[in-house]
């Protein structure tokens, strides 16, 4: 098959983070200076869509490099809901992170601008240092992606570029602020440096890898109409990111669940072949994603593994699918791994249906009249802090 725009710009991944993470690093450290990162007690990150699956995806690396609590939350939740019971601990003691790629979504300029009026420290992530979210945040660490040569240009793309370099700043300012409140040394600071950067290597193999695999599996499955997404902590993000380029890819009824919530709801779907993919970086959550596995497949269900070549779930494949991982990646790092053969199999499911990305922003979404998707930069704004 041709090389669709959506994989073209999966192709480009390794050399976005290779080209992106020196400066990432420096920027963390001219925003966070020592004072400030030892006032900070815990974190809160928000966004709307893929921004909202980074931060979700982030959890993880905050709680366990930086020795923060962190709560990622929607931007609407915190908006409406979360900014009020922000606890009021002095200013920056309460660092918010809002993410936006284009700095022009109404919800999580809301959601910073209340987080702001709350005493929260705000520090924007965004390619565009321009745009109304960074004239409310107190710093600006720009997100914004090297360009695109000149044929895939101007094309309108399920995001994928723009999703990595939000989920890589994140591990950055995290293991920026661990070095800096002490939970990491400056050796093994630099090594989770080193890992993260080594991971563009590990993105090329697994695209080369992945690539034949998803394709067949999508052939596979082309019978299907709704697919589900499992993971865990850091991979239940991945699952919602999955889940979400298969929505924009081909407009398929894409589900994404808490592999533990499975057993509990998904377990008694009527439909018993639905595709399900369960995802897991093969640590903290493989012995229930592997009581998961035994439980789908008996009951019917059509399984893609994603997890490494060691891990036991890998164990647990049989004739399902399999998109193995390389198995020395870190598990609060690993959606940078697990998520690339996610965004594979929605390219080449919308190959196959011939569908357009974002159904041709049809089916009710157009701008016309102020509706559609216009109205997630147009929406009104709340000012103040609900009591």
């Amino acid at each position: 098959m041709e090389r669709s725009p959506l994989h073209q710009q999966v192709d480009t991944l390794p050399d976005l983070l290779r080209e992106m993470i020196d400066g990432l690093v420096r920027h963390a450290r001219a925003i966070f200076p020592s004072p400030v990162c030892h006032q900070i007690e815990r974190v809160f990150i928000t966004g709307c869509g893929d921004s909202h699956h980074a931060a979700l995806n982030a959890e993880l690396a905050f709680e366990q490099l930086a020795g923060l609590p962190c709560e990622p939350q929607t931007a609407m939740q915190f908006s409406r809901y979360g900014a009020s019971f922000m606890p009021d601990t002095g200013r920056v003691s309460n660092l918010l992170l809002g993410i936006s790629v284009s700095g022009q979504v109404s919800r999580t300029i809301e959601a910073v601008d209340l987080g702001r009026k709350a005493g929260a420290l705000i520090v924007a992530l965004t390619g565009n240092k321009k745009a109304p979210l960074a004239s409310v945040s107190d710093a600006v660490l720009e997100t914004a992606v090297p360009p695109l040569p000149d044929e895939l240009s101007g094309l309108i793309v399920p995001g994928t570029r723009s999703y990595f370099a939000s989920q890589l700043a994140l591990y950055i300012l995290a293991i920026h602020l661990g070095q800096e409140r002490g939970t990491l040394t400056k050796t093994l600071a630099n090594q989770l440096r080193h890992e993260l950067a080594a991971l563009a290597d590990v993105i090329e193999e697994t695209i080369a890898s992945c690539d034949t695999l998803t394709r067949q599996a999508a052939q596979l499955w082309l019978d299907a109409d709704t697919f589900l997404y499992c993971g865990s902590g850091p991979n239940f993000g991945t699952a919602l990111f999955g889940a979400a380029k298969l929505l924009e890819s081909s407009g398929d009824t894409a589900v994404a669940q808490d592999m533990e919530e499975w057993a509990h709801l998904q377990y008694f779907a009527r439909q018993v072949t639905t595709p399900t993919f369960l995802i897991s970086a093969g640590q903290r959550d493989v012995d229930r994603a592997t009581e998961i596995a035994v439980a789908a497949r008996t009951i019917g269900r059509r399984l893609a593994f994603i997890t490494p070549f060691d891990s036991p779930l890998a164990q647990e494949v049989e004739d399902d699918i399999f998109f193995p991982l390389d198995d020395s990646v870190r598990e609060c790092f690993s959606p940078l791994v697990t998520s690339i053969p996610l965004i594979l199999f929605a390219g080449y499911r919308s190959q196959l249906l011939n569908e357009p990305y974002f159904r041709a922003f049809g089916g009710g979404r157009n701008v016309e009249g102020g509706g559609g998707i216009s109205r997630i930069r147009t929406s009104h704004q709340i000012t103040e802090i609900k009591a």
